[in-house]
Parts: C-alpha cells; sequence; structure tokens
C-alpha cells in the first residue's frame, strides 16, 4: 500500500497522526508484506489497531517482551498480518516511540507502567469539586514533561466556582505550580474552554490524564463530539468518581488530531523522572545555580541561593519540600530499578551457566542428573 511508504497521498491514517516520519520508519516492515496501523486499544493480550482498510484485532504475543515498558500500548504504530495471513492476526512489531508516558507501579518489583505511546499533549485534569491538591499536580506535571510531552493543566468543573474572582485565584494558585504551562478552566457543562482546548489538541496526539472524578469522560465526550465514553457521577462527599473508564482508548477528533482517555490514576508514581522533576522546579533549579557550592544540598550551607529565596519570601517552603521529596522518591526507585536489575542479570547468568553444565554432563554421560 502506497500510503505506507510514503506521505504524498493521502490516507485514512492520516487522521491518527500517519506522517513522513512514520512511513520512513515502517519502509522495512512494508518490505516484509506488513501492514502499517495505530494501536487504538488493548486488553487482555490482544488490541484493536487501526489500518487503512479499517479497524483490525490483532494478538500481541509476538511483542510481548519481559521489559512492561516495551509491551504494546494504545498510541503505538504497529507492523500486522494483512488480510488473509491467518486468524488470528499478529503485531509483529512496534515502531520506535517519539515519547512514552509513564508512571512505575505500585509493586514491589518497582516496575515502571507503560501509559499511552507517542504523545505530544498531556492535558491533565483536576477538577474544581474538591480541594486543590497542589503535589499531586506536581506529580504528574513532572511525568508530562519527563514522557517528552507538551502539558496543559485543565481545570474541570469551572461552572462550579461562579465567582471570577475566585475562579482566578484558583487558577493562579496552579500557575505557581506549574511554570511553562497553560493552566485552563474548563465546564463540559457550559462549554466554557473548551473551544481552546480543542484547538490545543487538534495538531497531535493527547492523553488525557487525571484522578478518578476528574471529570476526564466528560471532557472526552465533548472534545469527540459524541458519547464515546460512559460517565458516572462522583461522590459529593470527596469528588471521587468510581472508574468509569477501564481501558485507554484513542479517539480521532472531529478538529484534528487524536486524543487516548486513560483510566483514573490512584497513586501517580514518578518513574526514573529527574528531568521532569527539575522541569517542574525550574525556579529551584534556575536559583540553585547560584549558590556557593555546585552540590548545594539547600539545607544549611553558606551561601546557598535557594536558602535566601525561601528567606526573603521569593520562593514558597511548600515548594522546595515538595521538590526535596519528589527528588528522594525519584532516587529511591532509580535505586531498586538498578538493585532488580543486577539481580535479574545475575539469576539468567546462573541459568545459562546451569543449563551449559547440562550440556556438558550430557554429552559426557549421555543422560542428565
Amino acid at each position: 500500500m502506497s500510503s505506507s511508504l510514503s506521505h504524498g497521498s493521502s490516507s485514512p491514517l492520516d487522521a491518527h497522526g500517519w506522517d513522513s516520519g512514520w512511513a520512513a520508519a515502517f519502509a522495512p516492515y512494508a518490505d516484509r508484506g506488513l501492514v502499517p496501523g495505530r494501536v487504538v486499544r488493548v486488553d487482555r493480550g490482544q488490541c484493536d489497531v487501526a489500518t487503512d482498510a479499517g479497524t483490525v484485532r490483532a494478538d500481541t504475543a509476538f511483542v510481548t517482551p519481559h521489559d512492561p515498558l516495551r509491551v504494546v500500548c494504545t498510541g503505538d504504530w504497529a507492523a500486522v498480518d494483512p488480510e488473509g495471513a491467518g486468524d488470528p492476526r499478529y503485531v509483529r512489531a512496534c515502531l520506535p516511540r517519539r515519547t512514552a508516558f509513564a508512571r512505575s507501579t505500585s509493586s514491589k518489583r518497582s516496575e515502571g507502567q507503560i501509559l499511552a505511546a507517542n504523545v505530544d499533549h498531556a492535558v491533565i485534569a483536576v477538577s474544581l469539586a474538591v480541594e486543590l491538591d497542589l503535589g499531586r499536580i506536581e506529580r504528574f506535571l513532572a511525568l508530562a514533561w519527563e514522557s517528552g510531552s507538551q502539558p496543559i493543566v485543565v481545570l474541570t468543573k469551572a461552572d462550579l466556582v461562579p465567582d471570577p474572582v475566585g475562579l482566578s485565584y484558583l487558577v493562579e494558585d496552579v500557575e505557581t505550580v506549574a511554570p511553562g504551562v497553560q493552566v485552563l478552566p474548563l465546564s463540559s457543562t457550559t462549554g466554557e474552554g473548551l473551544d481552546v482546548l480543542s484547538a490545543v489538541v487538534a495538531g497531535g496526539t493527547t492523553v488525557l490524564l487525571g484522578v478518578s472524578g476528574a471529570g476526564k469522560s466528560t471532557l472526552a465526550n465533548a472534545l469527540v463530539g459524541e458519547d464515546v465514553m460512559s460517565v458516572r457521577a462522583a461522590r459529593d462527599v470527596d469528588g471521587k468518581g468510581r472508574h468509569t473508564t477501564t481501558t485507554r482508548n484513542l479517539f480521532v477528533l472531529p478538529g484534528g488530531g487524536v486524543l487516548i482517555d486513560t483510566p483514573g490514576l490512584r497513586g501517580v508514581g514518578l518513574w526514573d523522572a529527574e528531568a521532569g522533576v527539575g522541569q517542574v522546579f525550574s525556579e529551584i533549579e534556575e536559583l540553585a545555580r547560584d549558590c556557593r557550592f555546585h552540590d548545594c544540598a539547600h539545607e544549611a550551607e553558606p551561601g546557598c541561593a535557594v536558602a535566601a529565596a525561601i528567606e526573603d519570601g521569593t520562593l514558597p517552603v511548600r515548594r522546595l519540600e515538595s521538590f526535596r521529596k519528589l527528588m528522594r522518591e525519584n532516587q529511591r526507585l532509580v535505586a531498586k530499578t538498578d538493585a532488580r536489575l543486577r539481580g535479574e542479570i545475575r539469576r539468567d547468568w546462573k541459568r545459562t551457566m546451569a543449563a551449559g553444565r547440562a550440556a556438558v554432563e550430557f554429552k559426557r554421560n549421555g543422560r542428565l542428573r
């Protein structure tokens, strides 16, 4: 199919983000008779893949690596079997990702979890129905910056704050923890801010993130222009939802671009996100350049520019404490991950050595002991 090799002619995949770069990366797979497609949903070892011929169901057994960050994910561009290759059809490979949104899991194995691939914008939905959690917003922002995508914070349910002055104060509070990030109050009920967000997400792939009850499914329906996601009311007591979204789904937007909706995240664990944390707390990193010592811990060292900013009130204490907390968490995770990888390497080496000894024993005695 010509659209898989060049971008000169129109293709149904164009609406999913297909371009000349993806076509060039796919060329070796086209030579093998495979067809390109974008993964729009993954569940139970299978996935739905949008191709030029329509959406097909494919098995992911051939691309299930040990690394959970390399499994097939919503947003991936895949090389799948052509029509008539058999039932089931298989995903034979995924193209290298341009960006990847990952977090750490709650498991004791310190593993990462891939949430979405090839994302240009990360919309962080924050409900105004409950008190703002600035620390959680900082976590989402760190993961978004680390992924390589451009974050935007959307304050949903803005109609619940009818006072314009009060709403402006809430926006300012979020802007203080989101340097370089657009903060947009939005109401899916009244339509406030929806046109602005639609214009932002029209140029690429957007992932929609947030905790349960943040209004993500309602927002997804508003952006897509139809009820593609089920919606259940959040509890009045705490504003929490009930995980109406259970899988990650990719939708083509009527104004251009695509949207990946995700389940509500209970935990927002960092995953090797030191650069992302630095981006979120860019003002602290800028101050640190003026510290007397290059390895200043910003505790009690003389000539600490960060401590001086705390003293004169230009840097809130909460920001420095949050920065330290996220950096410590990230460092612990990296250390645990390195230890786990070293352990896996040792176990693989021991298995290889055991297999080698067994092979030698078999050659010698014609049997295994």
